[in-house]
């Protein structure tokens, strides 16, 4: 680990350069947050939009207007023709997408400094004079439902993914699928997108975030020049939905044509924003790192390389979260290995973590990995503001990010076992299995 000290001994060291890219923040009028991140070893920009708002917003009914009004973000406004936003960036010699999460929407442009005011006239135009034309709609409407059918539908590890979340959440709105279903998006209209649009898109609802070859103040002069002059509307007020207690280990199987089998487990655990103490979410982080992170997590090590139960193995966990989530393991098995044989494996892994602390040399080792991995992140100057704009998008402060390392650092092999002992417990569990279908052109009866 000599390279991660010397890494980040250097941010230390040069107490000058970290002055000079010191991240600012800046609030409009309007309830607008700007945040500006000056990183100057290119002329480039990143220039980022974030809504608060995703699927885990939407109402059963509904689902999948957040990602449809998405793509029709570029369909024109009363001053820009449909898709002439990115004829435009991609002549300026940049890039430019979208994307929509469980809790938020965000739309970016990457293009060289000089441009970055017209990303930010064009980003202003859309937040306040979309266009919602009916041809338009349907013909991006029937991208999404082929999108969907692509992407789910005919996936069979995306439909298993879909069913598990709709199973073992009970209300929580993580449980409808980001793509929505495909009865609401056959059921759409146009009025439910001009809905959407005016009651989530406001500035006092978005956060600007620039990363790059950039002044702060200068950014903030064009911020408000641009986005200041957009009126706030009342903001909707969000209905939380607290998620039940489980009380038993959840169970469901998909059977699909498929090449191979899958196992996901889930075990209900809180995120950050509902921890009574702060610490059990950065334990909960070391915790899926020393489980499933990488080739020297235990699932790779143990159950794929040394046990051969596995073609892989993994886990996923993310302590900052808008509402609470869950650690999430997922397994492809061996050929001729059981999943039931394969879930057995995985929780020993689990119950190991429980019944023996683990060492410190192995605790070092993974902490070190995983602030490393935190830290090379952000390198990248889209990744940058991506990190910043989640942290905030999802109710947290984008200085999180630093405390954050420092709190990793601090996890002992006591606390590890304690989050293991209390979340990791068939009363949070849900198991999800895919199970391949055999098909009339395979030559075997449907089963």
């Amino acid at each position: 680990m000599r390279i991660l000290s010397i890494l980040l001994f250097g941010f230390v060291i040069l107490p000058a350069l970290a002055e000079q890219n010191r991240v600012e923040e800046f609030m409009l009028d309007n309830g607008m947050k700007v945040i500006v991140q000056p990183d100057r070893r290119a002329p480039v920009v990143v220039s980022q939009v974030w809504y608060r708002v995703g699927s885990s917003y939407e109402l059963p009914g509904a689902t999948g207007v957040s990602h449809v009004l998405e793509h029709m973000m570029f369909k024109g406004t009363k001053h820009v023709p449909p898709d002439e936003f990115s004829r435009i960036i991609a002549a300026l010699g940049g890039s430019e997408n979208a994307f929509t999460g469980v809790d938020y929407t965000a739309y970016f442009e990457t293009l060289s400094k000089q441009h970055l005011e017209r990303a930010l006239e064009l980003e202003a135009d859309r937040m306040r004079n979309l266009l919602l034309d009916e041809k338009e709609f349907q013909r991006e409407l029937a991208v999404v439902r082929e999108e969907r059918r692509l992407r789910t539908d005919d996936d069979p590890n995306g439909l298993l993914w879909e069913q598990f979340n709709a199973v073992a959440w009970r209300v929580s709105p993580y449980r409808n699928p980001v793509i929505g279903w495909m009865h609401d998006l056959e059921t759409m209209s146009v009025a439910d997108l001009q809905h959407w649009y005016e009651q989530w898109y406001s500035p006092d609802n978005a956060i600007l975030v620039v990363v790059g070859d950039v002044q702060p103040m200068e950014v903030l002069a064009l911020a408000k020049k641009h986005f200041g002059v957009i009126e706030a509307r009342k903001k909707s007020v969000y209905r939380a939905r607290p998620e039940p207690e489980q009380k038993g280990v959840t169970r469901l199987q998909v059977k699909v044509p498929a090449e191979q089998p899958i196992l996901v487990m889930g075990y209900k655990s809180p995120a950050m924003v509902d921890v009574k103490e702060p610490w059990e979410a950065y334990a909960l982080v070391v915790l899926n790192s020393i489980l499933g992170e990488g080739d020297s997590s235990r699932l790779t090590s143990r159950v794929v390389r040394e046990q051969k139960l596995a073609v892989s193995a993994g886990s996923s966990y993310d302590a900052f979260s808008r509402l609470s989530g869950m650690l999430e393991l997922e397994a492809i098995p061996a050929e001729n290995v059981d999943l039931e044989v394969l879930e057995k494996a995985l929780r020993e892994q689990v119950n190991a973590l429980k019944s023996i602390p683990v060492s410190q040399e192995e605790l070092q080792r993974v902490v070190n990995q995983t602030v490393a991995k935190k830290v090379y992140a952000r390198d990248s100057l889209f990744y940058q503001a991506m990190l910043i704009g989640m942290r905030e998008a999802n109710g947290y402060d984008w200085k999180t990010l630093d405390e954050e390392l420092q709190h990793i650092r601090s996890v002992t092999p006591e606390q590890v076992q304690a989050v293991a002992r209390k979340y990791l417990i068939d009363e949070h569990l849900t198991v999800a299995v895919l199970r391949p279908k055999k098909t009339d052109a395979e030559g075997v009866k449907k089963s």
